[in-house]
């Protein structure tokens, strides 16, 4: 390895695994993870797979297989998924000097100095053993001199229980073998399109990809593209801050049965989507600049009239406030007030025109004490860290979610509700 090392730990299957810490019956058996109103496959267990279940695949259309071979079926219980997730990171924060958490179920470690090889693979077992006995989430662990190496370490970690749960990529022979079997659609940093061109220059692997001249990469893919080639050959130039944010954050939602009919409802479910992109505003260290509300009837529905409503507005300061962004996503809707009286089946918010936190554009006449409503805000996000999503919250997202989903499925919330934690009988 050159300079840096770093790990990168992925949890397998993790929605699947949060569900199986809890019922440890379902362990080696078929599980499936739907998505909101249960429309969606969005998670598999490996016995899953091997039966044919796709990811994304319409839930009923695997009914039949469901039913056919007992495979458990789950609503998506993202309160639950969150929680587990911050304990992983809990536990990982302790190996590490420096932890990056990348999503839910994924974190980059700096083991840089820390030892030879046979030191980081009996130090990577150790992570994987505590995690797993500590929270119940079985992971991976690969061990690179990149991140992007680390996580195609990390693939083959998962993908070969011979490696107990920790592969190591620390010689140019093994970085080879690994790039000469890895395809380059899998690869770190690759997406679709740039896969589409790679595929036209038959470009299969990771391999094929680093054979290709610089100025070539240079060329067909730009600055990102170049910096994935470099990686790929041991030199670690990409840092997780340099990752690209996403450009929007929408959150939406189809409502069951025939949809929102009473415009309260509408509204609060409109604030709700808000909150929660500001949420993730946060979580990447963005602020928008616009926000925009969407809300349309079924198109299958001939029998009623339809209607769309689309709104957007301006922020006169990019921020990441909940406050704010609920605030001017209602004053959007209500712009539409007279369009009452449908039935909406969809609704949603996306926050767009996104800058950096630290690169906002201030205004003079800006009257809000910013610093104090930061504090608050990071006050607030500690208090639902702490005790579960949405404890503390506005008001406008009212109290009882009529235009919650459709969970026929769903699980406890067994470590963020006291009124659903196990009860062990003695």
């Amino acid at each position: 390895m050159k300079d840096g090392v770093f790990g990168l730990v992925d949890c397998n299957n993790f929605f699947v695994s949060c569900e199986r810490v809890f019922r440890p019956d379902l362990r080696d058996k078929p599980v499936v993870v739907l998505s909101n109103n249960d429309g969606c496959v969005i998670a598999r267990s490996n016995e899953s797979k091997a039966l044919g279940i796709r990811m994304g695949e319409p839930f009923f259309k695997v009914r039949d297989v469901v039913a056919r071979h007992g495979v458990a079926v789950f609503s998506s219980n993202f309160s639950l998924y969150g929680d587990m997730s911050r304990r992983v990171m809990s536990l990982l924060s302790a190996y590490t000097p420096r932890l990056d958490i990348y999503s839910v179920d994924e974190a980059v470690l700096d083991l840089t100095g820390m030892g030879d090889a046979e030191f980081l693979r009996g130090y990577g077992r150790d992570i994987v053993r505590k995690i797993g006995k500590g929270v119940g989430i079985p992971v991976s662990l690969g061990v690179a001199g990149t991140k992007t190496l680390a996580k195609m370490a990390s693939k083959y970690a998962k993908r070969y229980p011979a490696y107990e749960g920790v592969c190591l990529i620390d010689t140019e022979e093994k970085c080879e073998k690994a790039l000469r079997r890895f395809a380059v659609g899998d690869v770190w940093g690759i997406g679709r399109r740039m896969q589409k061109v790679l595929d036209y220059h038959g470009v299969r692997t990771a391999w094929d990809f680093v054979c290709r001249s610089e100025g070539w990469v240079r060329h067909e893919f730009s600055v990102a593209g170049v910096r994935t080639w470099r990686e790929l050959q041991g030199e670690s130039c990409i840092a997780l801050d340099d990752l690209p944010y996403k450009k929007s954050i929408c959150m939406s939602r189809s409502f069951p049965g025939h949809g929102l009919s009473e415009w309260h409802v509408l509204e609060e479910a409109v604030a709700y989507f808000a909150s929660e992109c500001a949420r993730k505003l946060r979580e990447q260290g963005t602020c928008c600049g616009q926000v925009t509300v969407f809300a349309y009837t079924s198109r299958f529905r001939t029998d009623v009239p339809g209607n769309m409503i689309q709104q957007q507005v301006r922020m006169p300061v990019p921020t990441q406030d909940t406050a704010e962004i609920v605030h001017a996503a209602l004053e959007a809707l209500r712009l539409h007030a007279h369009d009452g009286g449908f039935d909406y089946k969809k609704s949603g918010v996306i926050v767009w025109d996104l800058s950096p936190r630290e690169a906002v554009q201030t205004d003079l006449f800006d009257k809000m004490d910013r610093g104090k409503r930061g504090a608050l805000i990071r006050a607030v996000d500690e208090i639902n860290r702490k005790n579960g999503h949405n404890v503390v919250k506005v008001a406008a997202l009212g109290a009882e979610q009529e235009y919650a989903s459709e969970r026929q499925y769903a699980s406890r919330r067994y470590t963020t509700n006291l009124d659903e934690v196990l009860v062990v009988k003695v």
